[in-house]
């Protein structure tokens, strides 16, 4: 029986740490980056230690191209070959356009769109021969809408979608799926579930649990779905969203940012 090796960016973060728990339940080996050693390391140790799986690692910093050739020349060393990628590895940075610096923005790309460009042609280059592959992409429920204060993130989140749907029909005749897993909020750490909490009801509401999403995600990209929307209300959110004109869209968007800005601020103002 061929082993099974799964690529995980992001790995240390809330979802990138469940998908590899996930993976490795299911028997993957798996190697994991992000721009942390230490946290690396130790998650890899406890995966090790819970699991009966090989699990490789290296810190790398995917806006830096030579950090990611010196990933690949890692793998390669290694001779590892892989039948399951989860590209989770993002950055979002809220605030109006004018006020954040264009270096951050271009991070963004750099992160959001570049790296996963040069991930996904590596993987499939480095997939074990005759095996099928899977190819996970985290966008966001962001991706259907052009969202005021988070333009750059929204957009760059529209082109994973974009372009998992156009590799998932390219590549299907090689044996390789791509799912492209576009939920909405997840309580992945403290800055997260402020924005959350910010956006009172309808933040919570759309918030699904990480482990949820990633055994659910799995799943669903391995029976071959193209697209997985986390959650029945944002299911529902998103049917919504395909009745009305992307400019009502960007419109109440940045009425209801403006509103939990506004209200985010008065709070900080009564303490």
């Amino acid at each position: 029986m061929v082993n099974k090796y799964a690529l995980i960016s992001g790995a240390t973060g809330g979802l990138g740490k469940a998908m590899a728990l996930e993976c490795a339940e299911r028997g993957y080996n798996l190697y994991i980056t992000d721009i942390s050693e230490a946290k690396l390391e130790s998650i890899s140790r406890g995966i090790k230690r819970q699991y009966n799986v090989d699990v490789y690692y290296k810190e790398c910093d995917l806006a830096d191209s030579l950090s990611i050739q010196s990933l690949w020349e890692n793998i390669i060393k290694k001779d590892l070959h892989f039948n399951m990628l989860i590209n989770v590895a993002g950055l979002d940075y809220e605030g109006e356009f004018l006020q954040v610096d264009a270096e951050r923005l271009n991070y963004i790309v750099k992160v959001n769109v570049e790296s996963v460009i040069t991930m996904t042609q590596n993987a499939i280059k480095y997939r074990i021969p005759g095996e099928r592959m899977t190819i996970i992409n985290v966008s966001s429920l962001a991706a259907y809408y052009p969202m005021p204060f988070k333009a750059v993130y929204s957009a760059s989140k529209r082109f994973l979608l974009n372009l998992s749907l156009a590799l998932n029909q390219e590549l299907r005749d090689q044996n390789i799926n791509v799912t492209v897993l576009c939920p909405a909020g997840m309580p992945s750490n403290e800055e997260v579930i402020r924005s959350i909490n910010a956006q009172g009801i309808a933040g919570k509401i759309t918030t699904v649990n990480v482990s949820t999403i990633a055994h659910s995600c799995i799943d669903k990209a391995l029976s071959g779905k193209k697209v997985y929307i986390p959650g029945f209300v944002n299911v529902f959110l998103h049917f919504l969203s395909t009745l009305l004109p992307p400019s009502v869209q960007a419109s109440y968007i940045h009425h209801r940012w403006s509103w939990s800005k506004k209200k985010e601020a008065y709070k900080a103002d009564a303490i």
